[in-house]
This record gives C-alpha cells, structure tokens and sequence, in this order.
C-alpha cells in the first residue's frame, strides 16, 4: 500500500535509484553511460579508500535488518540527527525501501553550527528549510566507499555534492568521511563530521 505522506519527491526514486546520477560516484566516465539498467552491484568498484576513513565492522545478520532510521536513532553519536529527521518528516522515507545513501553529521558535527541556527532550523516554521538541508545530505542507491571516486554527485535535494579522494582520505562537501560503509537493510550510512549545506542556503 502506498503512503500518502511520503513526499512526491520520493515517489520517482525508485526508479532514479538505480541509476545512481553521478560518475562521481561509480565507475563510468560520464554522465552518457549511465542509463536506466545501470545499478550499484553492476558498477565497476574503481576505488579502494583508506586513511582516515574506518569502515564498519561486517555486521551482525541481525543488524541488516535494520533500516537507516532504526540504526540512526540506536546510535548515540546522532541524537540531533534523529531529532531532525523527525521534525522534517522524513523518518517515514528513510525507513522505506530505497535504497539510500545516508552522509550522516554527527551530534559534533551539529554542535558545531551555532546554537541559534540549530534552534531555529528545527522550528515547525522552518520545515521546508530543514527538509531542503538534510535531503542535501542523501543519495539515491546504496554506494559502499569502494565505489566512491572524486567528482560530484546528484542528491535528493537535486543539488550536486562535491567527492574529493585523495591521499587515502575521503571528503564529502568539504565534510570528512570518519567511518564508513555502516549497512542498513535499505542503504548505507557513512559518518561525516560537519554539516553540510546546499548553495543556496544560507
């Protein structure tokens, strides 16, 4: 049965999951040879990263079935996290099918943002903005960090995401990947330490 309060948004990402729409992400050069039939587990895994970014132990069996919220809100490191995911109404979403892939901002990362911009993004007044702010931080498909490569890569939000590989390390929008490949029953969640906001907001 289909739930009337998923945003229209996510009612066309299934089909713009399996495209993944950015090279930035898995191995073809180019926007023209990516298509409709190319997914993650047919992508060629081009790089391997290192460094600074810890990959998650291989989960438990029972730990994959859990989506991105339930091990999100079972994680103390992204308490505010949670938190606004309720108050832009996208628990619902990220417990859906997806696939997803999740840069999740730590409770530092949130702290670092100053208080009064925390506060005022998780009033009900500003919903729309923080929807905006935490769909920037979403990537349709599931793509492990053996996928990842430097480019830019399509969000949710619509707005591109900067990939920087370099030197073993990986960042995301100017954000550092601190762990990563966190497997969820409908996606992947890797840890970044700083949020990260779309051009065009403020």
């Amino acid at each position: 049965m289909k739930n009337p309060n998923v945003p229209s948004w996510m009612k066309q990402l299934t089909g713009f999951a399996g495209i993944i729409g950015a090279s930035a992400l898995i191995g073809f050069p180019a926007w023209a040879h990516i298509n409709s039939q190319t997914t993650v587990a047919n992508a060629t895994q081009t790089q391997q990263v290192a460094g600074n970014v810890k990959p998650a132990a291989a989960p438990a069996s029972m730990a994959a079935t859990k989506d991105i919220v339930a091990i999100a809100s079972g994680d103390a490191q992204f308490n505010t996290l949670t938190k606004a995911l309720g108050a832009a109404d996208l628990v619902t979403t990220l417990q859906g099918k997806g696939p997803f892939t999740v840069f999740a901002p730590t409770d530092a990362a949130f702290a670092a943002l100053p208080k009064a911009t925390l506060d005022d993004l998780l009033k009900p007044a500003n919903k729309a903005k923080l929807t905006k702010i935490l769909t920037y931080h979403v990537v349709p498909g599931a793509v492990l960090s053996t996928s990842l490569k430097s480019g830019e890569v399509a969000t949710v939000e619509k707005s591109k995401l900067k990939v920087e590989v370099k030197g073993g390390k990986v960042k995301v929008g100017g954000a550092n990947v601190v762990k990563a490949d966190i497997k969820a029953s409908n996606g992947v969640i890797h840890v970044i330490d700083k949020v990260l906001m779309p051009p065009d907001v403020k």
